[in-house]
């Protein structure tokens, strides 16, 4: 508890230096065009897409509360940007408790391919797989045992794909953004 505490400390200092607040304004505005230029829609249940790659960034750089208040208000944010459907609160939760997943599995510590990979599978079942589901299943009025079979495929076709493209924009970041971010 002592440690969560701590943690919980440490991240949100990082989040009072002015330098830091503009590197994730930064990193919205690219999390943004990504949202453009690399979603795709699969009927109204799948949509694939990189634009979650910012937040990752965030969650290494600054930690799991930031990475969540930065997922939370980037959802809303690209709602109003390039609104996909309706706007629903769950999907915001999701996007704060991945950035909180992300966060306590990535800051911190060293960048390596497994900690990456179990951070996505622990991400992709609770967030994707479940929340989203249940989430899309209130949306739409679908059962949710209807829906989770094509989410589990997909979840499992990106899961690595997505650990391999983060690990290496996240090497990259610890040795050319994070030793300027201190």
């Amino acid at each position: 508890m002592n440690k969560l505490l701590r943690v919980s400390k440490e991240t949100l200092y990082e989040f009072k230096q002015t330098r830091n607040v503009i590197f994730c304004g930064l990193m919205a505005a690219i999390a943004v065009i990504l949202t453009f230029i690399t979603t795709i829609q699969i009927g109204p249940y799948i949509k694939i897409g990189f634009w979650g790659i910012p937040n990752r960034v965030i969650e290494l750089l600054f930690g799991p509360i930031v990475g969540g208040i930065f997922g939370g208000t980037l959802d809303i944010i690209r709602y109003f940007v390039r609104p996909t459907g309706p706007f629903f609160v769950g999907f915001t939760i999701s996007e704060i408790a991945s950035g909180i997943i992300y966060g306590i599995f990535l800051y911190k510590k060293p960048v390596k391919l497994t900690r990456i990979a179990i951070a996505g599978l622990v991400d992709k079942v609770i967030v994707n797989c479940i929340l989203n589901t249940i989430w899309l299943s209130i949306l739409y009025g679908k059962g949710f045992m209807i829906l989770i079979s094509a989410r589990v495929i997909k979840n499992l076709i990106m899961w690595p794909i997505d650990t391999i493209i983060l690990f290496i924009i996240l090497t990259y970041t610890v040795k050319l953004i994070k030793p300027h971010m201190k």
